[in-house]
């Protein structure tokens, strides 16, 4: 059935709250520093409430989890902080039918958020170590919306392809071509674009087989590795 474009978003029973979870107050705090900072959807501050950011950081870490802070995860990757993670989910306008692909799975705190706010979320990842840690933190949470790939998210994932939504968690040096082709008419392209400390989140509209673009925040991403992101 197709969810109507004020949907609730979607809840697994392992996300639903809990009257003893140590964490749901610091989640509550960072929801509300995010909306005095314009995170206006209230879908996406639900989704930020709900979802375990601290699953997703190394136990080391996870006392910040709620902080407003980026993190290393290994693999010279890092966790985006809440704001930006919120932000980009925003931009995205998602009324929670939506068939989305992530490039670049990363810890899979973003991914989480998605599959909260959509109907279906591909999400490619080039190292095979960070999908897999993800994929068994989506499976412990019954987040089972989910399809995560290993491969070059810079391609996009032609064989699942036209998408709704493409979102892009590290920097392109342009917006990457097959990621425009595989959207479909009227989709959004979230990308930050630009190079080392030049950087900008783009939000693009496909019209007419055209992208219209705007320009958004300012940003810093790890680079987009691939064939049509920076070399290794």
């Amino acid at each position: 059935m197709k969810k109507t474009p004020h949907s609730p978003i979607r809840i697994t029973a392992a996300l639903k709250p809990k009257s003893l979870d140590p964490t749901a107050g610091k989640r509550r705090d960072m929801v509300e520093r995010l909306r005095k900072a314009g995170i206006t959807d209230a879908r996406v501050l639900e989704a930020m409430s709900s979802a375990p950011r601290h699953k997703f950081m190394e136990p080391i870490l996870a006392d910040r989890a709620y902080d407003e802070n980026s993190a290393p995860i290994g693999s010279h990757q890092t966790i985006s902080k809440p704001g930006v993670v919120a932000l980009m989910s925003q931009l995205a306008g998602l009324k929670g039918d939506e068939f989305a692909l992530e490039v670049g799975t990363g810890s899979g705190y973003q991914t989480a958020v998605l599959s909260l706010l959509c109907q279906r979320v591909i999400t490619v990842e080039r190292i095979n170590a960070l999908s897999n840690k993800a994929r068994k933190i989506f499976n412990e949470l019954h987040l089972d919306n989910i399809l995560c790939i290993v491969g070059d998210g810079s391609l996009g994932a032609p064989k699942y392809a036209p998408f709704d939504v493409i979102m892009v968690t590290a920097v392109a040096p342009a917006l990457p071509r097959p990621l425009a082709d595989q959207l479909k008419e009227g989709g959004r392209l979230v990308v930050p674009v630009g190079k080392g400390s030049s950087q900008k989140l783009v939000l693009a509209r496909k019209s007419r087989g055209k992208l219209m673009v705007e320009e958004k925040d300012a940003c810093n991403f790890v680079p987009l590795i691939g064939e049509m992101g920076f070399s290794v």
